[in-house]
């Protein structure tokens, strides 16, 4: 159903927490893991974050175990989920990381990450991050420019250390996703091309304190389907036999992250089929595999509780006004990403059903967390955002001076506040008056 060109959301709460694991209504109460969200906003306040343990082990095992017939390492991308507890919680479960910034090195070492295990991607590694990387020891820098690997090499120079790279090669496959999240064509900033390709990895060859160990690519995230990672995969065993030929032997080949996850009712491929569907070439290759994935580990792991402050009907729209806004959540807003919004209880709360736009108290007209839902609201009423494990905290900021939310896990039946919600007084620590 369409309104003013907009499309109506009315969503079955019953059915919709039916596909994400640990989520469920208990006597009308919304529950995760185990434990009711409600009980969990009277604790810790809203706007809150929360993420299920068993359901991000559950999906990190599902990787490993589908791609178990090969060797391979499962490496978390940091940026989806950057909390030092979930970042430990796979750690123990032996996960690698995949990390774009000596920042989020930083933080899977806090997280007792091992640096064997780490891939270092990203645009623009310093010479700090390169020196830190390398006295780690970690796994492989994924290079993205013919500069970056002249700094790598005079970098390991200096230190007396030989560095482990492979190029992140842009296949130029269309990932059909949205265009900010698409990684792989040509007009991508990221990586090098096919084209090009050869040519630097004769250069690597050849230069000091440089070892080639792999091939890499990412062609975007979020992908429903599985088809284009076989696209981009053909295109990448054609360049690795083009390298073999030049006397280039490879160990590894770093097929990137980017499977998708059904935040509503997206149709996506699952972890099983996306792995029997390449297993045959990258087992005929001979060579170790990597993999990167992120939103599809936490995305349906996490949620975002919050509250509803104002109702303003108006005789154009209905707004509801939240206590959480896209400072919190700019997935919405950024990428006008669809995401379910759920009542805490389905107890009837003696309003009528109507079509609103969530939104924050936010001076901005992009300030939205959904558009054109059918809700029956009340005041104070509790909300969760699902599908809010990935991208969710990692992306906020405290732009109008707020405050950004706390983080809870659910682990074992216990609720474990692992980040404090930040207060006004703590956003100006490091300012100084005059």
């Amino acid at each position: 159903m369409t309104t003013n060109g907009s499309q109506i959301l009315d969503i079955d709460p019953q059915q919709h927490v039916a596909h994400i694991d640990g989520l469920a209504y208990e006597n009308a109460a919304l529950s995760f893991a185990g434990v009711a969200l409600a009980e969990v906003a009277a604790q810790f306040g809203t706007p809150t974050y929360v993420y299920n343990a068993d359901a991000i082990l559950a999906k990190y095992h599902a990787y490993d175990d589908s791609f178990a017939s090969m060797a391979h390492q499962v490496c978390f991308a940091v940026k989806a989920n950057s909390n030092i507890a979930v970042l430990q919680l796979l750690a123990q479960a032996g996960a690698g990381f995949d990390i774009v910034t000596g920042g989020e090195l930083a933080r899977v070492i806090k997280a007792g990450g091992e640096p064997s295990k780490i891939v270092f991607s990203g645009l623009g590694k310093t010479v700090d991050d390169i020196t830190t990387a390398l006295n780690l020891g970690i796994a492989c820098f994924n290079v993205e420019s013919e500069a970056e690997l002249y700094r790598i090499s005079q970098v390991a120079q200096r230190l007396g250390k030989t560095a482990p790279i492979s190029l992140r090669v842009n296949p130029n496959v269309d990932a059909k996703t949205h265009p900010y999240i698409s990684t792989g064509l040509k007009e991508n900033k990221f990586g090098i091309t096919h084209e090009d390709a050869p040519r630097i990895y004769g250069i690597a060859k050849n230069l000091p304190n440089i070892k080639i160990v792999g091939i890499d690519c990412h062609i975007g995230s979020q992908l429903t389907e599985a088809q284009p990672f076989v696209d981009a995969l053909d295109k990448v065993i054609e360049l690795i036999n083009q390298l073999k030929a030049d006397g280039i032997t490879l160990e590894h080949i770093d097929l990137g992250g980017g499977l998708g996850v059904q935040y509503i009712n997206e149709q996506v491929a699952s972890i099983d089929e996306f792995a029997q569907l390449i297993l045959p070439k990258l087992q005929a290759l001979g060579l170790k595999l990597y993999l990167e994935p992120g939103r599809s580990i936490v995305a349906n792991a996490g949620i975002l509780l919050t509250k509803v402050d104002i109702l303003k009907p108006t005789e154009h729209k209905n707004f509801a006004i939240v206590d959480a806004a896209m400072n919190d959540l700019i997935r919405p807003s950024l990428y006008q990403s669809e995401m379910a919004v759920i009542p805490v209880s389905l107890q009837d709360n003696g309003s009528t059903p109507a079509t609103w736009d969530i939104v924050g108290a936010i001076c901005e007209t992009g300030d939205f967390l959904a558009k054109n839902r059918v809700l029956s609201l009340g005041d104070n009423q509790l909300l969760a955002i699902t599908g809010a494990g990935a991208y969710g905290f990692t992306m906020s900021s405290n732009y109008n001076s707020r405050p950004r939310a706390c983080e809870v896990l659910i682990k074992a039946g216990q609720v474990h506040l692992i980040r404090e919600r930040e207060t006004v007084e703590s956003l100006w620590e490091r300012e100084t008056l005059l």
